[in-house]
Formats: C-alpha cells, structure tokens, sequence
C-alpha cells in the first residue's frame, strides 16, 4: 500500500530534506518514526529536495507500507508524539501505488520572507535585511520571470540537471497584511533547480536596493551565466509551501 504524508518543518537543525550519511534530515528523522510505529523498515520519497536550513510549510512524500494503515488520523496523532518538535505531520493518505511524490507533482510553491525590521521571534524564519527596497520595482523585474522558461543564470553549478527548463506562473512580492515591515516573494512553477529561488531573491533583492535596473535583471536571465547573478539570499526566510497533484490519484479515504 502506498501513503502520501503531509508535513510541515523547520529546517535550521537539518541539512536539508534528503537523507545524509553524516548529518541529521528531515527524512531520516521521518523514516524512523515511522518504521518504529509501523513495525516495518519505511522509506520515503519526497516531493524535492530542500537544502540545508531551509523550511517546509507544506511538504508531501509518498512510502510503502506492507500491510493497510487501518488508522491514518491515528498515526498522525502517534507520529507527532515521537517525532521532535520542528516536525510536524497534518494528515496521511492513501493514494493509487504507482504514484509518486515528487515525479507526479505538477506545481510547486514557494514562499520567501524577508522582514525589514529587527524582530527577535523572526530569526530562523525570514532574512532580516534593512536595507530600504524599491517594492514596485522588485514586482516589475519579477514579472520578467513568466517570459522566461531557461534559468540556467540562476542554477548552481554541477548539480547534475538535464535540463535548466522551467515554467513559472506566478512570480511576485507583497506586503504582509498585520506587519509591513515583512515583504514576502511567492513563485510558483512547474519545477525548480537547485538554489534556484535563492539566487533569484537575492538578485531581485539587489534590484530593489539600486544595484541593477529592471532591464539588467532581465540581462541576467538572457545571459545564462550564475556568475552574472547575486548571491543566494539565506537559507531561514525560504520555504515549500505548496504542492499540487491531481485528484484522481488518491483512494477513497
């Protein structure tokens, strides 16, 4: 039987979402939870890849279990007992066995914070940044985005891709409703490369502060050189906040 598990963390403890050989991750950790409640070995396959320090929202993975989760509400509640606290899972389903998390996913989301104020309780979850930024026309060089599909200016090096083809639908910043001085960016895609949205926020960041115009931004995505672009923005402000699949895979709950 094959599970989908959705779950939310905060990644500053982990080196990122995949499993590591000398360092802890949020799917080690998931695995043996799991494996301890279920009394089988589970594996998991995520969604995608999260880097070191880099936080989910909304993250989904899929796993195999041999005999039928008779319980999905309880498990969750057993799940979150036995799991450490920046972790938490919201609901596990079952969903058709040839499905897969990160293959079948067909957008992506996600959301970058960046408070402009010094504020304690934001540390580990926005790039703190002072620096005064012109919104409107981070908002304009952002839209340059949806005329693009190859982002190799903006993919790390080496990382073994066949492609650097991405679709972007949505690409723009806004202000948060009960705090202005938190201006937040959502990208939403079909997929992303790997460093891809940090690069990008930071580039967009030094088009907000005066660095480069609008028209140079959209020079650096023309050029197809990283070295072209600025440098990531940190890892704590980002976050996976959306995951999308189409309905027919999963079985009735």
């Amino acid at each position: 039987m094959r599970y989908f598990i959705y779950l939310s963390y905060d990644g500053a403890a982990y080196c990122g979402w995949q499993r590591q050989p000398d360092a802890p991750s949020v799917q080690q950790t998931l695995e043996k939870a799991l494996s301890t409640l279920l009394r089988e070995d589970i594996l998991t396959v995520g969604a995608g890849r999260t880097d070191t320090g880099v936080n989910a929202s909304y993250y989904v993975a899929h796993f195999d279990c041999e005999h039928t989760i008779e319980d999905c509400e309880k498990l969750c509640y057993k799940l979150n007992l036995v799991l450490p606290q920046d972790i938490a899972v919201s609901r596990v389903r079952q969903v058709r066995s040839d499905v897969h998390a990160r293959f079948d996913a067909q957008q992506r989301e996600y959301t970058y914070v960046i408070s402009q104020h010094k504020n304690p309780f934001r540390r580990f979850s926005a790039w703190q940044y002072y620096v005064a930024l012109d919104f409107d026309k981070m908002n304009e060089a952002a839209a340059k985005l949806l005329e693009y599909d190859d982002f190799t200016s903006f993919a790390k090096l080496n990382s073994n891709n066949k492609t650097n083809i991405c679709h972007i639908n949505r690409a723009e910043w806004f202000r948060d409703e009960k705090d202005e001085s938190v201006i937040i960016f959502k990208i939403r895609a079909d997929r992303f490369l790997r460093n891809m949205i940090r690069a990008i926020v930071g580039t967009l960041v030094d088009v907000g502060r005066g660095r480069y115009s609008v028209e140079e931004f959209e020079q650096i995505i023309l050029s197809k050189d990283l070295s072209r672009s600025s440098a990531g923005a940190p890892a704590q402000g980002l976050f996976l906040s959306d995951v999308v699949y189409e309905d027919n895979i999963f079985v009735e709950d």
